[in-house]
């Protein structure tokens, strides 16, 4: 069992040293991206694309006002965006009675692509 608890720890501390990596290259690469004003580049054999997508960020006292059934804001217990978006895809929750609850915070995805 040494060796298990051993050889997670060293990998977590590689989890940590890749995922701050990958950071500042994400950072990188996005730079690198608005300097030269593109979405869509293909640098060497890899394309690089910047995605943007909007994310609702739910106000959590406008929403506790949307849902009034104790039932349903159990379901929810913290606001969870996946899942009230599954709640209103299950027809749980009316879109329309989310409407105020949230704004859209514009995001940008990064996605690269070997050609």
């Amino acid at each position: 069992m040494d060796t298990q608890v051993k050889r997670y720890y060293h990998l977590k501390q590689k989890k940590k040293e890749l995922e701050a990596e990958l950071q500042e290259l994400h950072e990188q690469i996005m730079s690198y991206c608005q300097e030269q004003q593109t979405s869509d580049i293909e640098i060497g054999s890899y394309r690089v694309k910047l995605v943007l997508q909007e994310r609702k960020e739910y106000d959590d006292t406008k929403l506790y006002e949307a849902l009034p059934d104790p039932e349903v804001w159990r379901l929810c217990s913290k606001t969870d965006p996946s899942k009230l978006a599954g709640l209103v895809k299950l027809n749980v929750i009316p879109e329309e009675k989310l409407k105020d609850t949230y704004t859209l915070k514009p995001v940008t995805l990064l996605k690269v692509e070997k050609k």
